[in-house]
């Protein structure tokens, strides 16, 4: 099949081009945004028609969903697939997620049961993928200096999210709506697989958080308005993930030896910051050579399993993840990784692992093995492919 590819920057853009491309599909792409993040919309359609009248595609596919891209390919009768690899994605809640030119898969079971009744026959689950293959050469031919230089104890490669965290614009709210909003964001920071955020949002709380923040978030035009959606997912999700990052590291840090890398602000934290990875070539050394690779999924992921997750089991590395309903459908927790509830829990496994090697290496080796044989690109595009044309492919299994 002839593919058309509208590209941000995403980091797993190439291997979903490798994957479609093994799969024998022929792939064009459209590159332009990576390099001019604010692309007026005029010139995003204008690249986007002339494109589609050079040459004709089976489909047009991109990383998360562009209303602009569904309301082209309604036009033009042409399919339009797309894999959200991100929480929230507001453009989910775009008019144009009803056009029946989508073929729209989202990672998170919850994302998907959110929007599936807006387009029952074209929306769908996909978990992501990984590359092994990719992550092996990056391994396999770095310098030997890469073994020390990356051998940690604890490591964690991410925002803490505290320099991009909109919540914090929040000013002269009433003591009431502050000791209302910590004591919710405590209660959901401590609470693992179960999401309740919406549900205690009341008009009162909505209002005068609208009220005392700064350019609340309005929809374009032509989209659905969930303040109460946009509250939780935006603002105090994001600000839970940073409170929840803090605190771990701290008390991580407190304990163990705790390499970080990333831009975030670590002036109090217990910690040893590196600064920014590089994506392609330090962070999978990272991830190969430390004996224990932090995931903290951000609140806003409500069931699913982030990107990172998959990256580090592909590069060989260890995982311990914070707890995520959809964790045992594709890993078996003990054997391929391992999950923590709590951060009692946490520090107890960080402990176990940390001197049990043993244990430690069969397991980042069975997850290893795991995500090569079923949690690969080509399998999970096949998979996508099946259920965009409707045709029988292997059912996907854990492993």
């Amino acid at each position: 099949m002839r593919i058309l590819f509208y590209r941000y920057g995403s980091i797993c853009e190439p291997d979903v081009i490798a994957g479609f491309r093994e799969l024998g599909n022929q792939v064009t792409e459209i590159t332009t945004e990576i390099t001019q993040k604010n692309l007026p919309a005029k010139e995003r359609v204008t690249l986007f028609h002339q494109a589609l009248t050079k040459q004709s595609f089976d489909f047009v596919f991109s990383i998360n969903f562009y209303p602009f891209i569904s309301e082209v390919c309604n036009i033009y009768g042409i399919l339009y697939l797309c894999w959200t690899v991100d929480c929230p994605v507001m453009d989910l809640l775009s008019f144009s997620i009803s056009n029946k030119c989508n073929r729209i898969f989202l990672f998170d079971a919850a994302q998907y049961r959110d929007i599936l009744p807006r387009n029952p026959e074209c929306i769908f689950h996909l978990p992501l993928a990984t590359n092994p293959s990719r992550w092996n050469d990056v391994i396999g031919q770095a310098p030997r200096s890469s073994v020390s230089k990356y051998s940690h104890d604890v490591s964690f490669v991410g925002s803490l999210y505290t320099e991009k965290c909109p919540y914090d614009q929040l000013s002269g709210a009433s003591d009431y709506l502050m000791g209302y909003l910590n004591g919710i964001m405590a209660a959901q920071q401590k609470i693992y697989g179960c999401y309740f955020l919406e549900e205690v949002i009341n008009e009162r709380i909505l209002k005068e958080f609208q009220l005392h923040m700064p350019d609340f978030y309005v929809p374009p035009e032509k989209s659905l308005r969930d303040d109460r959606l946009a509250m939780a997912r935006i603002y105090l999700c994001a600000k839970i993930t940073a409170m929840e990052r803090v605190r771990t590291m701290t008390a991580l840090g407190e304990r163990f030896s705790v390499d970080l890398y990333t831009g975030s602000n670590t002036q109090n934290i217990p910690v040893q910051n590196h600064g920014l990875a590089k994506t392609l070539t330090e962070m999978p050394l990272i991830f190969h050579y430390s004996k224990i690779n932090l995931n903290m999924t951000s609140k806003a992921i409500r069931e699913g399993l982030p990107l990172r997750i998959f990256d580090i089991l592909g590069c060989g590395g260890f995982v311990l993840t914070n707890y995520q309903p959809e964790l045992a459908n594709y890993f078996t927790p003990g054997v391929d990784l391992d999950f923590y509830g709590s951060e009692e829990e946490l520090l107890q496994k960080t402990e176990f692992y940390l001197t049990h090697e043993k244990d430690r290496v069969e397991i980042a080796r069975n997850g290893y093995e795991t995500v090569q044989k079923y949690h690969n690109y080509p399998t999970r595009l096949l998979k996508m492919l099946s259920l965009a044309f409707h045709i029988s492919a292997p059912d996907e299994q854990k492993g």
